[in-house]
């Protein structure tokens, strides 16, 4: 067993009947599916999830899904409610039950009360029979054959079609409501993934500084303003209009052609048609341009004037990329 290909033998093993369980989920899809997802989207509550042991954790990542895709949702420890925590259920909300069995003690005391109160209850369980299937409103079947533990003991297999079937729901109800990508920006304003959604150029380039010459300024004055202002890349404009760009590689190509280049303007020296991107579009889409031409940095635009330059290194900062 210690030899690295039993290892790897047992783990393909356990990934094989983890995606055979999963894609027999297909199968044990029935009506109660597609009514829970319309219970839940025509709810005017939220959605209430319980469970014990490792199916709470399956509950808490659900929650956390259907919370981050615009699904009010809230967890409650099965075992915690019978002592206390059932005041979380309001009279609109929607119970959803997670068991493999279906027949814990904790669910089995659980249920009543929940079905006193009037709550709709939907079941996530692998037994389609058991006390929580029968008392349930909507059973969702996670039925599988067999745990990938090698004593058929440990969920495993069972907590994987939990979570997937929970995915499953999160994605319905997403299309229902016309979820996008908007959104998902909303519920998700922190770290890289937020940013790629809502950042926009000119919240990086508004604080930069603004390097910008006219087409007669010296080729002394063009260096000047390019070290000072230290973006690498200086704008030229005529009425403050973009008509080229001056980069670093420019002025070093510039010295390399000419001994004397005193009499240089930013005219001889600038490229023509530079790549620029307005300031209300996505800091996501300044990226792709300069991933698409290679190059490091952009000018920025408003209202057809020279607004700026956004700079790869902006990028990299904010974590996009």
């Amino acid at each position: 067993m210690n030899s690295t290909e039993s290892i790897l033998n047992l783990a393909r093993k356990t990934i094989d009947l983890e995606r055979d369980a999963i894609a027999n989920l297909n199968h044990l899809l029935t009506d109660d599916f597609a009514n829970a997802v319309s219970l839940i989207y025509n709810s005017k509550g939220r959605v209430i999830i319980t469970g014990v042991g490792k199916s709470a954790i399956i509950a808490n990542k659900i929650v956390a899904t259907l919370n981050s895709t615009g699904t009010p949702a809230v967890f409650m420890h099965a075992a915690d409610a019978i002592h206390g925590d059932l005041g979380l259920i309001l009279e609109d909300d929607v119970v959803i039950c997670i068991s493999k069995s279906g027949n814990t003690p904790e669910i089995k005391v659980l249920v009543p009360l929940i079905k006193n109160a009037n709550n709709k209850m939907i079941a996530i369980t692998g037994n389609d029979t058991s006390f929580l299937a029968q008392q349930s409103d909507f059973v969702l079947n996670t039925y599988v054959e067999q745990e990938a533990c090698p004593n058929n003991l440990a969920p495993t297999t069972s907590t994987t079609t939990q979570l997937v079937m929970g995915d499953a729901l999160a994605v319905c109800l997403l299309e229902l409501r016309g979820f996008s990508s908007k959104d998902f920006a909303k519920y998700h304003p922190g770290g890289s993934l937020g940013k790629r959604l809502y950042l926009r150029v000119s919240d990086l380039s508004s604080v930069n500084e603004k390097p910008k010459v006219e087409l007669h300024t010296s080729a002394k004055d063009v260096i000047v303003e390019i070290s000072e202002k230290m973006l690498g890349v200086t704008a030229v404009v005529d009425n403050n209009k973009i008509v080229g760009i001056i980069t670093d590689g420019d002025l070093r190509r510039m010295l390399t052609k000419s001994e004397d280049f005193i009499h240089l303007t930013a005219k001889d020296i600038m490229g023509s048609n530079p790549k620029r991107i307005d300031e209300d579009a996505m800091a996501i889409d300044a990226m792709e341009l300069m991933e698409e031409y290679g190059i490091s940095q952009l000018l920025v635009e408003k209202d057809g004037n020279y607004a700026g330059v956004i700079h790869i290194h902006d990028l990299i900062k904010e974590g996009i990329i």
